[in-house]
């Protein structure tokens, strides 16, 4: 996987979050697959971010990229 392709959509989503006080920051993109972000700013603590994680950061990522396997928070 092309970081700059992983970044770019990241960068769709970022919007959203900062809406909402956070951030997703690129850790590390593994050779199987999975994607590590850090969610920063008001998503490090909020008990909805693996909802957020999942449901929202994952979901778009798998279909942007099908050769995404998940995203992991680091």
């Amino acid at each position: 996987m092309e970081k700059s392709k992983i970044q770019a959509s990241l960068d769709v989503i970022r919007p959203s979050l900062q809406a909402d006080g956070g951030d997703v920051e690129l850790v590390e993109i593994t050779d199987d697959g999975v994607i590590k972000v850090r969610l920063t700013g008001a998503c490090g603590g909020c008990p909805m971010s693996q909802i957020t994680l999942k449901q929202g950061i994952e979901s778009y990522m798998k279909q942007a990229h099908p050769e995404v396997k998940s995203v992991e928070s680091v």
